[in-house]
């Protein structure tokens, strides 16, 4: 048999256009649960074969590239869907488009900055938790004050903030 007619029996050269969900996940360095869940929550598509198995455009290792520095940075995953949701599907994330979205975080990042540093400074006092057990709460916390702020580690917590999980707060420096 020659090369030709070993090539012929088989089949077709691979579609290059489109990856699979291993090789998406090998060269993103993402968990295939991983990129199930960001389809899931709409962060990124695919296309299903006749075989039902998952096709993916190229694109979707820039956008997966996207999901996972917006994470590192601290952004939840709400917010990058809204980032991605103002981009075309039919490519990926440009150079410009990662400065655009980038600068509109700017300002979340710093407020988190202001409240690491603030919790690295006061980290040995008292965490705002209004249960007055350690002997310097009575310092902070002066006739339980914080009780009025809510639950939780109050002065610990980043207000107006929404997390991954909708509760509208979310820990300083906190990664899901």
């Amino acid at each position: 048999m020659t090369d030709g007619e070993s090539s012929a029996a088989a089949g077709p050269p691979p579609d290059r256009t489109e990856l699979t969900v291993g090789e998406v996940a090998r060269r993103s360095g993402v968990a295939v649960s991983a990129l199930h869940f960001y389809e899931r929550q709409g962060l990124i598509t695919s296309r299903r074969t006749r075989g039902n198995q998952r096709r993916y455009r190229r694109d979707v290792l820039r956008r997966v590239a996207f999901i996972r520095t917006s994470r590192r940075v601290g952004i939840p995953l709400v917010r990058i869907g809204a980032a991605l949701a103002t981009l075309p599907e039919d490519r990926a994330p440009s150079r410009t488009d990662w400065a655009r979205l980038s600068r509109a975080w700017r300002e979340d990042l710093d407020a988190r900055i202001e409240q690491l540093e603030r919790l690295r400074d006061t980290l040995t006092d008292c965490i705002g938790c209004g249960c007055l057990s350690l002997r310097t709460c009575a310092l902070n916390n002066p006739h339980d004050e914080l009780a009025d702020t809510g639950t939780g580690p109050c002065r610990l917590l980043v207000d107006g903030v929404e997390d991954d999980d909708g509760t509208g707060r979310t820990a300083a420096g906190a990664s899901r």
